[in-house]
């Protein structure tokens, strides 16, 4: 091998292992933004100029859960103790929209406040992620995975419990986690019984990943609304934006809309308003 090509390929594989072990990441800028996205290869926090949210005022029909949630996040902005959180239920009921709505809350009570959105498929670098904001002590941040579960040969499940237990170091004062799940112990019931069935001791064949769920010290459920509830979203989001509408036109539309969609929920209820807001020619 000549100079040129040994060179070449010690470049490689100084490249490939790199790849393999990245460099300590320096912290982002924090007094950039006040809610970031985790992305991976490389390491990277990306600030979010405008997070995608609506008022929590708006959010109606989850009264407890919004209740619970806010306090829960006021305690932790104020450096008191506070539990991490799972939002697990109906879908398009305002799980994440929630936790996005209360950080907003928080902030405006002058209290703050960073949100770091990371996706379930990097949660394997979640490690990497809590080095660098433990080092960042003077913020405090709420790190949020929405959609959260796990599939039947999923191992993305254990590198969570470094949020949740923190393994020797503990998870970092600064740092709590909130999840949104459409399952309440984040794995498939089929996979639950099919690993008892076939378990010598079926109470422990599933109990690391059952468990998982136990390790959130605020299980805030969320059920499919009711038709009324659905008509009181619509009327909301209608006098907050200004879409002049009386209630037996909303009344009929409404009930269309969600006949069509098949469901009835807080984003059924939105996308109506969408519809109705561009044919009034309202800017939502």
């Amino acid at each position: 091998m000549t100079g040129p090509e040994a060179a070449a390929a010690l470049a490689r594989i100084a490249e490939a292992l790199e790849r393999l072990a990245p460099p300590p990441q320096r912290a982002p800028d924090f007094d950039a933004a006040d809610a970031f996205v985790w992305h991976v290869a490389p390491d990277r926090l990306a600030p979010v100029a405008a997070v995608n949210r609506v008022d929590i005022a708006l959010l109606l029909g989850i009264d407890r859960a919004r209740d619970i949630l806010l306090a829960n996040t006021r305690q932790f902005a104020q450096g008191l103790p506070a539990n991490n959180a799972l939002l697990w239920g109906a879908r398009g009921m305002g799980k994440s929209s929630l936790v996005k709505a209360v950080h907003a809350a928080v902030r405006a009570e002058g209290l703050a406040l960073k949100l770091v959105e990371v996706q379930r498929e990097d949660l394997p670098a979640i490690g990497r992620l809590l080095t660098l904001l433990r080092a960042a002590r003077h913020h405090r941040f709420v790190l949020f995975c929405d959609d959260l579960s796990f599939s039947h040969d999923d191992q993305h499940y254990k590198s969570l419990k470094a949020v949740l237990d923190g393994g020797v170091e503990g998870r970092p004062e600064n740092v709590v986690f909130y999840a949104t799940s459409n399952r309440r112990h984040l794995m498939p019931r089929d996979m639950i019984e099919n690993e008892r069935g076939s378990a010598i001791n079926p109470s422990e064949a599933t109990e690391e990943k059952v468990s998982l769920s136990d390790r959130f010290g605020l299980w805030l459920g969320f059920h499919a609304c009711d038709q009324e509830a659905y008509l009181a979203m619509i009327r909301g989001y209608c006098d907050a934006f200004g879409i002049g509408i009386d209630d037996a036109t909303l009344r009929a539309e409404a009930i269309e809309w969600q006949m069509t969609r098949g469901a009835r929920s807080g984003r059924v209820a939105w996308q109506y308003v969408t519809d109705l807001a561009g044919r009034r020619g309202v800017r939502l």
